[in-house]
């Protein structure tokens, strides 16, 4: 089978670009023949060097982000008329594709986000989002719609009113191979280089939007959790530094650790006991699968994977956005034996594998094909 799959960035790593990247890393595994279209092979395989800080780098990264969804999308067009026999895998901004990965609604962000006209006004790209969002929604530029939790789809009508396309849930994979629990000396060994000791109860929270993902209510939950300390990966100076100082109002410095941001995330879970994951929105939120499969119980919050996979009190708790309640959860875990989650966690996640998803997407990729010859007129098909 040949696969082409739609993505501004392919590379290891997190976000949608890491997503991408694993399942053509699988897909070549399982014997597909694999092409990517890229924002760099849009434009010929020439590098777009921009800003990245301040305002220009906001411009700059707006006027990407319109060129791939516009000049993008038609040159993908002519990328996959070049490739018949290909079936597309749309991951994000052109629109174009036989499938499409609904990797989070630009809507639902902003409303989550809070202000969401006042949101809307200030970035010029989110009208145009939108629009696109609705049509490929609504209408019938892909054969189908991948969501990546059971309620993907009631998610869609509740925001768009309807879906065209048939939709199937496929939920993301985790790399089983680098997340996975430490074994004693490991876990010691890195403790050590920060400083833990080992009867210190550790949560870890991960992200890269600190405000987003809840950080404050992390924070705020450590006056309810006094045996546990906070262990922070992930953020910007700017972001860091507010929640440094939001620690301080509330008496918990002591008890936080920021360690920026961290390609090796798999080191903090392996120094940690149970991962704090208060998020107001998440489409997916990878690193919930990532902790689990690393053995640890997660405390979160009831966004993204996380209603599909925490069961309470056997891998974890879901959780309001409530700093008591997030305490009165991650103290619970502190009392316990350390070791009597890991299986649980580990065990409820084996079945999201990177290489089961890359086998669901074939399969609905060879569904998609059967349909794309039963539709060629007679004369085609015979020709």
């Amino acid at each position: 089978m040949h696969i082409v799959q739609i993505v501004p960035y392919l590379g290891p790593g997190a976000g949608i670009s890491g997503v991408a990247w694993n399942l053509d890393r699988e897909f070549r595994a399982l014997g597909a023949t694999v092409d990517a279209y890229t924002f760099d092979v849009a434009r010929g395989n020439r590098p777009f060097r921009y800003p990245t800080a301040g305002l220009r780098g906001r411009l700059a990264r707006m006027r990407r982000i319109v060129w791939f969804r516009v000049m993008g999308t038609r040159r993908a067009r002519e990328f996959l008329a070049a490739r018949p026999d290909a079936i597309s895998i749309c991951h994000n901004e052109a629109i174009a594709g036989d499938i499409f990965v609904d990797h989070g609604s630009m809507l639902r962000t902003v409303r989550a986000a809070g202000h969401p006209l006042w949101r809307i006004l200030l970035n010029p790209i989110q009208p145009l989002s939108f629009l696109q969002e609705r049509s490929r929604i609504r209408g019938h530029v892909h054969r189908a719609i991948v969501t990546l939790t059971t309620r993907g789809e009631a998610d869609l009508v509740a925001l768009y009113g309807r879906v065209g396309p048939r939709v199937v849930t496929i939920p993301n994979g985790v790399d089983l191979q680098r997340f996975r629990p430490p074994d004693a000396p490991e876990r010691e060994r890195l403790r050590g280089e920060y400083g833990l000791g080992g009867d210190e109860r550790v949560a870890v929270f991960v992200a890269h939007d600190l405000p987003r993902k809840g950080i404050d209510h992390a924070i705020a939950a450590l006056v309810h959790a006094p045996g546990v300390l906070l262990l922070v990966v992930g953020g910007v100076a700017s972001t860091i530094d507010a929640a440094r100082a939001s620690a301080e109002r509330r008496g918990v410095a002591a008890r936080v650790l920021f360690v920026g941001p961290r390609h090796d995330v798999e080191r903090f879970f392996a120094m940690s006991d149970m991962l704090v994951f208060p998020s107001g929105y998440e489409t997916y939120g990878l690193v919930v699968l990532e902790a689990l499969a690393s053995g640890l119980p997660v405390v979160a919050t009831r966004v993204g994977c996380a209603p599909d996979v925490v069961v309470d009190g056997e891998n974890g708790y879901l959780v309001d956005q409530d700093a008591a309640q997030i305490g009165e959860r991650l103290a619970s875990i502190a009392e316990t034996e350390v070791g009597a989650w890991r299986d649980h966690a580990r065990a409820s996640v084996k079945r999201l594998s990177w290489r089961h998803a890359a086998e669901r997407y074939l399969d609905l990729a060879s569904q998609v094909d059967r349909e794309r010859q039963a539709d060629r007129p007679v004369s085609e098909t015979a020709s």
